[in-house]
């Protein structure tokens, strides 16, 4: 039988994948897929999370990224946000920023995932930042992490992804960005 080497990456490919018994998540490695680091910053773009964690500022063509602000999140010159009115059929709203949300669960802004000691994930362990994205619990254990977060989506992500992913985000530019906390309609 000859391979063509189409069929030969097909069947590497196959071989490649298999399943975390340890974690019960299911383990998808691609040709050439690097760990660490690198891995995280791959998963990190593929998975957009520089589309609201990276502040939009208008450009000549539109909106676009701040890219000096990449993964700061909402930005705390524009600090807290009124609640908008929200008409049928709307059911949510986003700032121009795309770093801040409203809808029934009261506003989320977008948190800055710099290395940040004191803004930022600087203070997170890697323990913490796991757990966060399995629980959806802001720092594994406060309040709840809000829509539009897909903290749900993101928790199905191996170990060694989510590690990855932690990893990354330790060596993005620190920046210092004080994001407003999320207000939460009282629960009477």
């Amino acid at each position: 039988m000859k391979f063509t080497p189409v069929a030969l990456l097909l069947v590497a490919a196959a071989a490649a994948g298999s399943t975390d018994t340890t974690s019960g998540h299911a383990v998808s490695q691609s040709l050439g897929a690097t760990s660490g680091a690198a891995r995280g910053k791959y998963l990190v773009t593929v998975f957009g999370c520089g589309d609201c964690h990276t502040p939009l500022k208008m450009g000549p063509q539109g909106p676009s990224p701040d890219l000096n602000r990449a993964l700061s999140g909402h930005p705390e010159q524009m600090g807290a946000l009124r609640m908008p009115r929200l008409e049928q059929p709307y059911l949510w709203a986003g700032a121009a920023t795309n770093t801040a949300f409203a809808g029934p669960w009261g506003i989320s802004y977008a948190a800055n995932l710099t290395a940040d000691q004191n803004t930022g994930l600087g203070i997170w362990t890697e323990e913490m930042f796991v757990k966060a994205l399995r629980t959806g619990k802001h720092m594994a254990t406060a309040r709840p992490i809000l829509p539009p977060m897909p903290w749900q989506a993101l928790g199905q992500a191996t170990d060694d992804d989510l590690n990855a992913i932690y990893a990354y985000l330790r060596t993005v530019k620190p920046i210092t960005n004080h994001v407003p906390d999320a207000q939460i309609p009282d629960q009477d």
